[in-house]
């Protein structure tokens, strides 16, 4: 019987064991890797097949994000309603994205449906048509969705910041206009879709309750596909030589939308983990210095974040927030005190201990599920790290010190180092 007049002791998070549950990896027969995690309490599955097949790949704008997002709209043998009424017949979700480097196919399932479900997947990677007809709806609901996004200060703010920081023409940087729809053509899309899907390189990521004969499934479907390397031409980044910017989206607009940005080393840099604490305590969580200082101190916004971007090539460090178009210039200088705060005086233990639990408690909320820990694999392989960097980041928050974070903070908490927008 449990003592219920003594109160459990209380444990600090950062006392945790946290342990990634390891992930197993085999090879199908024609040399794709498959990374799994089989866990979870209920009889559900996520399969998601990742392709390199980003904008980073891409010659013309838009052209990786259009064909991914037309891959469940037709084949040969199937309409795009007869696609989706498949999945929603078993009760499947199926998702497609596209990011800097990588294109993404994700299945949700239960797992006694996935053999009647992967077949339908092949057929979208291997005899997709990109209908023209789709193709015009695509570029008609875009064209509308981008002339609202462009009345919308943060929207506006985040294409803006990344161009300075990288180049409009990087990868990272560019951002769409209404003529890049406009000039999209099927026969681009097919060519682009033949290389980098019918002909390119995809990683297999698979969790949940998986069946017995996951891997002879995964062969006869996928096993004989193309699996040819992709090579990763390197782009360099064109930042802007000045740093400041003032833009006037809507003159009727009562909020603006404040960006903050320098250039940070990527997660290979001794720098980076710890660079995370210092982060959460700069901006990184509600009980951050910048939210007591500039949302609860002064009100001049809801919310302000910091953050480091989860780019592979390049990254960068970022703060982030919208506040009355009068008192953005104000929040500017909020922010550069808080950095100056963090140059001079070390931080409290008590500050620090608050800061080392809330971080833990976020990589062990960050575990429940095997969902999750896939995503944590998924980040470490693709980033072509290694197991050890969740432990090195665990005895990052745990062992930083008051004095490692000042240093810190005097070699990249330099106002003259970030980028200044505000979007009004």
């Amino acid at each position: 019987m449990p003592d219920r007049i003594q109160p459990p002791p209380i444990v600090d998070a950062i006392a945790f064991d946290l342990k990634l549950k390891p992930c197993q990896h085999f090879l199908l027969k024609n040399g794709v890797d498959v990374y799994t995690v089989d866990a979870g309490a209920e009889e559900v599955m996520m399969v998601e097949w990742v392709f390199f097949a980003g904008n980073w790949f891409e010659e013309q704008n838009l052209v990786a994000a259009t064909t991914n997002f037309l891959l469940k709209n037709g084949t040969n043998q199937k309409n795009a309603f007869q696609i989706n009424e498949h999945f929603e017949y078993f009760g499947a979700f199926l998702n497609r994205s596209c990011y800097n480097e990588t294109a993404t196919i994700t299945l949700h399932c239960l797992s006694k449906h996935i053999r009647e479900l992967l077949p339908v997947v092949r057929e979208l990677i291997t005899d997709s048509v990109l209908p023209e007809e789709e193709l015009r709806i695509y570029q008609q609901n875009m064209k509308q969705r981008l002339k609202v996004n462009l009345r919308k200060s943060d929207f506006v703010a985040g294409r803006l910041i990344d161009s300075y920081l990288y180049g409009k023409d990087h990868p990272y940087g560019k951002y769409t206009s209404i003529e890049d729809f406009d000039a999209l053509q099927n026969e681009t899309l097919i060519n682009f879709y033949k290389k980098y899907y019918r002909q390119g390189k995809f990683i297999l990521f698979v969790a949940g309750k998986l069946p017995n004969d996951l891997e002879e499934m995964l062969n006869d479907q996928f096993g004989d596909l193309s699996n040819n390397p992709v090579s990763v031409q390197s782009i360099p980044v064109t930042p802007s030589t000045e740093k400041k910017f003032r833009i006037n989206n809507d003159p009727n607009g009562a909020q603006g939308s404040v960006r903050l940005a320098r250039h940070f080393p990527n997660r290979h840099h001794p720098d980076f983990l710890k660079t995370l604490v210092l982060n959460a305590l700069f901006g990184g969580f509600f009980g951050s210095r910048l939210m007591k200082n500039i949302r609860e101190d002064k009100g001049y916004t809801y919310g302000i974040y910091s953050y480091l971007q989860n780019h592979i090539h390049h990254s960068a460090w970022l703060v982030s927030t919208e506040a009355g178009r009068e008192v953005c210039n104000a929040s500017i200088e909020e922010v550069y005190k808080e950095m100056k705060l963090l140059r001079e005086i070390p931080v409290s233990d008590d500050e620090l201990k608050l800061v080392q639990n809330y971080m833990m408690g976020s990589i062990l909320g960050d575990l429940d599920g095997p969902f999750q820990i896939m995503a944590r694999w998924k980040n470490i392989i693709l980033n072509q790290l290694d197991e050890s960097y969740f432990y090195n980041s665990i005895n990052s928050i745990r062992n930083v010190t008051a004095h490692e974070l000042q240093l810190l903070a005097n070699k990249y908490l330099q106002p003259e180092e970030f980028y200044e927008l505000i979007v009004v």
